[in-house]
């Protein structure tokens, strides 16, 4: 080669480094012909770098034009060096029926052309293709590490196994990039959330490495964290860095991914290890990174971290963000401040960013915590805009929202407009007809549905039939779970059982499937026998169900509350002050009720008593007018049950102000003002209506003439001419 070929050579190497593939092609196209073999190599190297097929078959067919290489030609055959870079670039550009049949048609191979074609398999997930040419190469060479790294990335379990055991006979598996592969292809291989070191197989292959690289280490750390193993990746990420071996972006995604799946006892410890790594990143640099930045915001949302922190993290990335951070920050407001989830949406709408489907899912997943639809109609219609209607994951969120927003119709609209769904989204439908006590139309579409259920199927399920009361259909639909669906009942379902017979009043049957449970019964599982417990006056088994849950979350009011309103409720009042006292003396505190409804475009919020809102003593006097045109129409309350319900407080007054009470007046007093479609007023409260103030609504639907719709901490109560969709089973 000439010192100008040489120049030229150099200067297309320096192009498609750069990433400069046109400028490179035009001072291709102004050289004479023909060309060195070095040169089109080159190019073909660039164009599989970065995925520029055209280009490369353009390149491919002036080659043959200008060189006239003929693989069925012995005088003339294709260049060796060039062609195992032609397969390469249709391998890697994903065109692998052309890259095979060059390899077929090639009069000469060798390790590198075999590499090559099973290299761009396994980038593609044709595992079986890519094992079974690996397999068809043995009979010509020897594989070297990285044709063992290669078939070994896209192997399952069985052909991964014999792979290794080739490795092992021929001295491979030392390599360091064919122990890397064996880690991933075990831990790919391994079942979520089972680990034990003496019988692990990622975990063996790693420890008997006699050499390690950073990827060996992030492999390992990517293992667990796929197999949600969280603080076997936090443990090994601790051991890495005081050993001083340093870490880079890969490792810090991957701990940090690995702690977001922590639940029950390890969320504290996974709040202490994301704190901890916060530091680190911040001290090493690495929080300038979006990436990690996001990742932080993620663990701290998923482990219910502070919103502030989440929020300060989203603040250092200004002028980076991309719209993975955007919606990463607007995830973690979504369930505990909607609002601001949807005041963020509007932030990056007005700086352009054009959101992704799952952008969309989280904007809606923060309308289902509002009070009326209007802010889903909204978005609704920019998902339309934006073409993502057809989306399962936007249509499934949307189906949320509508249901959780009330409007059961909506949802169903949504349901059948889908071109397509999935298992979540005959879920969700089934999750909206058990808020809305609809139980006999979600067993109606269950018997439809034409995807494989999953447990969280039977829990939506089994949740309906409990609120409508339907026990046979659900006692018969729990004992269909194992024999017909092979899914074996969790805590969950035992919940809804227990729940399901209690309301019933079959106590004894519910107290019998607690003591046959083949799993401990947890908080809400006892909760649920509580709470059936006291609607039938068990208050023996109550005191029995009571101290579970005071020893399995001794925080927790519920307890408390509830066997001091049932021994009030037996007149039996010196039990239930003792239990008063050891609240107050043990700092457990009872939550407030609480109810929201929107009015004039802004979200009200109301507590019994009625001591926030500044508009409070003209909501006293609407209210008392109120309840003397209710009581004309036979409203009597409920003073006889005000120490019993969970919600109420003890002295006759406060049961005239209960915050759902003065959120309807507030909302009968601008009534014009009022958002909502064809009149409907609508209030969410945070804990249970109290029979009262089920009685009070009733009444006064029929008064004003207006459906009420109340979303309580369990479901939705239609009210309607003096009748609620519960037909008063709640």
């Amino acid at each position: 080669m000439g010192y100008e070929s040489s120049a030229v050579l150099e200067r297309l190497r320096v192009l498609s480094a750069r990433g400069q593939l046109e400028e490179a092609f035009s001072l291709f196209c102004t050289l004479d012909v023909p060309q060195s073999e070095e040169i089109y190599a080159t190019l073909f190297h660039a164009c599989a770098t970065y995925n520029c097929l055209r280009m490369g078959q353009d390149l491919h067919h002036h080659m043959v034009a200008h060189k006239g290489y003929n693989p069925l030609n012995p005088n003339n055959p294709p260049d060796l060096y060039v062609t195992n870079h032609l397969i390469n670039m249709y391998a890697k550009c994903g065109d692998l029926e052309q890259a095979h049949k060059l390899l077929d048609e090639m009069p000469q191979t060798n390790i590198v052309s075999w590499t090559s074609l099973i290299s761009g398999y396994s980038q593609h997930g044709r595992s079986s293709e890519c094992f079974s040419l690996f397999a068809n190469m043995l009979a010509h060479y020897r594989p070297t590490e990285f044709a063992y790294a290669s078939v070994l990335t896209s192997c399952e379990f069985d052909c991964g196994r014999q792979v290794h055991a080739l490795a092992l006979k021929t001295s491979f598996d030392g390599y360091v990039y064919v122990a890397n592969a064996l880690i991933t292809m075990y831990s790919n291989s391994s079942n979520y959330g089972v680990y034990c070191s003496d019988k692990d197989e990622a975990w063996m292959v790693f420890r008997a490495m006699n050499f390690r690289n950073l990827v060996s280490w992030n492999s390992v750390i990517a293992g667990f964290q796929i197999r949600g193993l969280g603080f076997q990746a936090a443990s090994l990420f601790s051991l890495m860095h005081g050993d001083g071996i340093g870490f880079d972006r890969a490792t810090l995604l991957s701990v940090l991914s690995s702690l977001c799946g922590n639940s029950g006892n390890g969320v504290a410890l996974g709040l202490k290890y994301s704190f901890q790594l916060h530091c680190l990143v911040i001290k090493t640099g690495f929080l300038t990174d979006i990436g990690v930045a996001t990742a932080i915001v993620k663990a701290y949302s998923n482990l219910g971290g502070h919103v502030a922190d989440c929020s300060n993290v989203f603040m250092e990335t200004s002028g980076d963000r991309d719209i993975i951070s955007w919606t990463g920050i607007m995830a973690t407001y979504a369930e505990r401040h909607p609002e601001e989830a949807l005041s963020l949406f509007r932030q990056l709408r007005q700086e352009g960013l054009a959101p992704d489907s799952y952008t969309f899912s989280i904007v809606l997943k923060a309308c289902a915590g509002l009070v009326t639809r209007g802010s889903t109609l909204a978005v609704h219609s920019q998902v339309v805009k934006a073409g993502y209607e057809d989306a399962v994951v936007v249509a499934n969120a949307l189906l949320h929202a509508y249901s959780r927003c009330g409007s059961i119709g909506s949802a169903r609209q949504v349901f059948d407009e889908m071109r397509f769904r999935d298992t979540v989204s005959w879920n969700s439908l089934f999750k909206a007809y058990a808020l809305h006590g609809m139980a006999k139309e979600a067993m109606k579409f269950f018997r439809q549905m034409n995807d494989q259920p999953d447990a969280t199927t039977f829990v939506a399920l089994l949740s309906a039939c409990s609120h409508a009361g339907l026990v046979e259909e659900g006692t018969k639909l729990f004992g269909t779970m194992l024999d017909n669906y092979s899914i074996a009942p969790q805590l969950d379902h035992f919940a809804c059982m227990v729940d399901l017979l209690g309301r019933a009043g079959r106590i004894l049957e519910a107290e019998k499937l607690i003591n046959e449970m083949p799993m401990e019964p947890d908080y809400v599982v006892w909760s649920a026998f509580l709470g059936a417990c006291r609607k039938h006056g068990e208050s023996n088994l109550a005191n029995q169900a009571a101290t579970k849950l005071k020893e399995l979350d001794p925080k927790s009011s519920l307890g408390y509350v509830l066997m001091s309103n049932i021994y009030c409720s037996a007149g039996i009042f010196n039990d239930a002050g003792l239990i008063r006292r050891e609240m107050k003396g043990l700092g457990v505190q009872k939550e407030p009720g609480l109810s929201w409804t929107e009015v004039g475009n802004c979200v009200h919020e109301f507590a019994s008593g009625g001591q926030r809102h500044p508009q409070g003593k003209a909501i006293y006097a609407s209210l008392e007018r109120l309840i003397g045109k209710l009581k004309a129409l036979g409203y009597v309350p409920e003073i006889s049950l005000a120490l019993q319900d969970v919600e109420e407080e003890q002295k006759e007054e406060q049961l005239y102000y209960h915050s759902e009470k003065l959120a309807l007046v507030f909302s009968l007093m601008y009534a014009g003002s009022l958002h909502c479609s064809e009149g409907i007023i609508q209030i969410i409260k945070n804990i249970r209506i109290c029979v009262d103030c089920h009685n009070f609504m009733k009444v006064a639907s029929n008064l004003v003439q207006r459906e009420i719709v109340v979303r309580d901490s369990n479901r939705f109560h239609h009210f309607k001419e003096g009748v609620c969709s519960c037909n008063d089973y709640w």
